[in-house]
């Protein structure tokens, strides 16, 4: 074998090599972003997949519709009380965290703080519990607090 036809070998090897490596970053981030920001309601999908897996005749479904329905409506209510039990040990760990900061590093974290809300409400909008209305006062921010002494 050459030495030409070796270098264009691992050369080919190595672009295989990079191009695989990008296509599980691009695939792994496509995946992670509809796990972490895309939330339908759960009742429409519980109620096709079970129609689907279980054949389920439209009387069946019917029936069942209102029980899937307030199952749905449940588990929304579990995932915002969720995230909001989230939000706040979030703002809560800032609130004590502050307290060590210098004033420069609490308006940093203010700021943190503002552009987690703007990602919130631009990603899950304002009708997302922990919008605007649920949104920290400023008057709850850590920057808003003094440290002590």
């Amino acid at each position: 074998m050459n030495s030409a036809l070796k270098w264009k070998l691992i050369a080919g090897f190595l672009l295989v090599f990079i191009a695989g490596g990008a296509v599980g970053v691009f695939v792994t981030m496509t995946i992670a972003h509809q796990f972490m920001v895309q939330h339908s309601p759960i009742g429409p999908a519980m109620k096709n997949r079970l129609r689907w897996q279980l054949r389920l005749t439209d009387e069946q479904m019917t029936k069942i519709g209102p029980i899937i329905d307030k199952t749905g409506t449940q588990l929304e209510e579990i995932r915002g009380d969720t995230g909001k039990r989230v939000r706040d040990v979030i703002m809560e760990s800032h609130r004590q965290i502050a307290q060590y900061l210098t004033p420069e590093q609490q308006q940093r974290l203010k700021q943190m703080e503002e552009r987690r809300q703007r990602w919130m409400q631009q990603h899950h909008g304002p009708w997302h519990r922990g919008g605007p209305a649920s949104a920290a006062s400023p008057q709850n921010t850590p920057a808003a607090e003094t440290s002590p002494q």
